[in-house]
């Protein structure tokens, strides 16, 4: 069962709709979804949603530390809720996937993403499931710092706004625990 989505970004109006908040605007349309809202917590040096399932809570994170220290506000929340890694959902931007498409896994490296990083050293383990949602990747290597923290084209955006739709519909059906069906659904659209 899940009970911790933490959504990756970084904080603040001037990386709200980047490539690289991908996490962040997938919490924020999935807790108007469920009927919740985000309180700014600052014990958990982030912003957390409360949503019930019929599988029991999930917390929903938006860490307010800026990418390359996510960590600490996972750990914070996981401690204080007694939440175990394979428990916990990491959503996040992946330079290796094309706009629109989303892929979940299970454990595996960091790709070369700071947050998840900066998750795995502050768990000591990578066992976590993750939702890699596609942001394209630059012509040339030297132009990623500053395309991830670029706006979405509007076509871009309108490919998103599909893919969270998508992820919404299956979101109580993960919570409950049958990874690999959603697994085998979101991964086969890809």
């Amino acid at each position: 069962m899940i009970k911790l989505v933490v959504g990756l970004g970084n904080p603040g109006q001037k990386y709200a709709k980047t490539r690289h908040n991908a996490g962040f605007l997938l919490l924020d349309e999935l807790v108007k979804i469920e009927g919740a809202d985000f309180s700014l917590q600052s014990r958990f040096l982030g912003s957390l949603a409360e949503v019930v399932t019929s599988a029991g809570k999930v917390y929903l994170l938006k860490p307010n530390t800026f990418m390359n220290r996510s960590g600490q506000s996972v750990t914070l929340v996981m401690k204080y809720f007694k939440i175990l890694p394979e428990e916990v959902l990491v959503v996040h931007d992946e330079l290796d996937f094309s706009v629109g498409s989303m892929k979940l896994k299970f454990s595996g490296g960091h790709g070369g993403h700071n947050g998840l990083r900066d998750i795995i050293a502050a768990l000591g383990g990578k066992d976590f499931l993750r939702l890699r949602i596609g942001i394209d990747r630059p012509v040339s290597a030297k132009l990623v710092a500053d395309y991830v923290l670029s706006n979405f084209s509007k076509q871009d955006e309108e490919k998103i706004e599909g893919l969270i739709a998508r992820f919404a519909s299956k979101f109580l059906l993960l919570c409950s625990g049958d990874y690999h069906v959603v697994m085998n659904e979101i991964n086969s659209q890809a």
